[in-house]
């Protein structure tokens, strides 16, 4: 065979080969939609005997579904929470797996919060989950948009792709429902367009329906817009605004969720999910605004093997240039070789950031070297992990707990 005849071989297989993926995605997507109107007709749809408001977004997901469900209960009424950290059922606490349930675990869920009494039912909804149908079916009374920041591209391929994931879920709420969306994100508006349900906006920097100003015991201002997407769900839902207010003066943040404890020797320590270069950024714009003149922000943090190697770089940036000492090491390298990751971490930093870093693969050593090098005013900021308490290398997982790790080492 001849040299161009090759490459138009080459070229027809190729088209070929890509044709095929994107039959098996639409086969595999028509599949988990089917599973989840099954699971829900066979279950009695018990979603429509409650009252579900999903939360959706880049950041913020976990702390304003877990907010809607401290606050709700905190009133007195019976809910259900549906979280990446954990799942409740009218106070009983369970193990969570995923951000999203695949659906039949979701519909099962559904069906002990209606058993149990629950009346309200806060959950996040991810973009995977969206994608993947598997709430395709689920009656929601309302629907919350946080944000939309670089993430997920791995599974999403284009930043456009992600963005319609988050848009199918408010395409998908019927007319009764409310749509609250975050009108200070350059996406919140889009997010409204050419939907049938009821339209709200909350923020504080554009023109709102909400733009409240609460008093909560959760730092930063990524905390204001999660505080506030909570105080308006729960308003809208019909909750008597003064007695929100008054709950939500003393609900604490969801476990690793700027998790926060001061050591014997004064080094404030600060736990946190942020594995994004968003949220990371968002957390040292809030320690920012609480440390004292002298000070310094110690960090430590990796990014997860076989994930999305794009936000490698930025993240690194970005904890470079807040910290005072970057301490760069392990966040569930998986099947990737940890040095490897670091590596392209420093890839864009200048020779000025690459003297403030340190490079230490094993997590229970950078902590102590963390713990080690702060003195009295420090802040050290742990990130990634949050309320993870595994660490996952080549296929294995082992206990894990950042917080832990912190308290044992001082």
């Amino acid at each position: 065979m001849r040299a161009h005849q090759r490459a138009a071989a080459s070229e027809i297989f190729g088209e070929l080969k890509h044709e095929m993926r994107n039959l098996l995605k639409k086969l595999k997507t028509i599949w988990w939609r089917v599973k989840s109107i099954a699971a829900i007709h066979y279950y009695g749809n018990p979603s429509k005997k409650l009252k579900i408001v999903g939360v959706t977004g880049t950041s913020g997901k976990t702390t304003t579904a877990t907010l809607l469900y401290k606050i709700a209960s905190g009133l007195g009424y019976k809910a259900g929470l549906i979280s990446t950290v954990e799942n409740i059922i009218a106070g009983e606490k369970m193990a969570a797996a995923m951000t999203t349930p695949d659906s039949v675990t979701l519909t099962k869920l559904f069906v002990k919060m209606k058993k149990a009494g629950c009346q309200y039912v806060f959950m996040e909804v991810s973009s995977h989950a969206l994608d993947q149908n598997r709430v395709a079916g689920v009656s929601f009374v309302g629907g919350i948009f946080t944000n939309l920041t670089h993430d997920h591209l791995d599974y999403h391929k284009t930043f456009e792709n992600y963005f319609g994931a988050k848009k199918k879920f408010f395409n998908m709420l019927p007319q009764k429902a409310f749509a609250l969306s975050n009108v200070d994100s350059e996406y919140g508006l889009r997010m409204l367009e050419g939907i049938q349900a009821k339209k709200y906006t909350y923020g504080f920097k554009n023109k709102a329906d909400f733009s409240d100003k609460l008093e909560t015991k959760l730092l930063g201002e990524f905390n204001m817009y999660n505080t506030l997407a909570a105080y308006a769900a729960l308003v809208l839902l019909g909750m008597d605004k003064e007695k929100v207010k008054e709950v939500m003066k003393n609900v604490e943040p969801p476990r690793g969720r700027f998790e926060h404890f001061t050591s014997p020797n004064g080094v404030m320590v600060i736990v946190d999910y942020a594995h994004k270069p968003d949220a990371l950024e968002k957390i040292f714009s809030a320690v920012r605004e609480t440390k004292n003149s002298n000070g310094k922000i110690i960090s430590v943090f990796g990014c997860g093997g076989d994930r999305d190697s794009f936000k490698r770089p930025i993240m690194g940036k970005i904890g470079a240039i807040n910290s005072d000492i970057a301490i760069f090491t392990s966040d569930n390298p998986r099947s990737e070789d940890p040095n490897k990751i670091m590596e392209q971490m420093k890839t864009d930093l200048s020779t000025e950031e690459l003297k403030k870093v340190l490079t230490i693969p094993n997590r229970h050593e950078a902590i102590l070297e963390a713990v080690k090098i702060a003195q009295k005013g420090d802040i050290i900021i742990c990130a990634g992990k949050g309320h993870e308490d595994y660490q996952e290398i080549k296929g294995v997982k082992t206990h894990f707990d950042d917080m832990e790790e912190f308290k044992k080492a001082y």
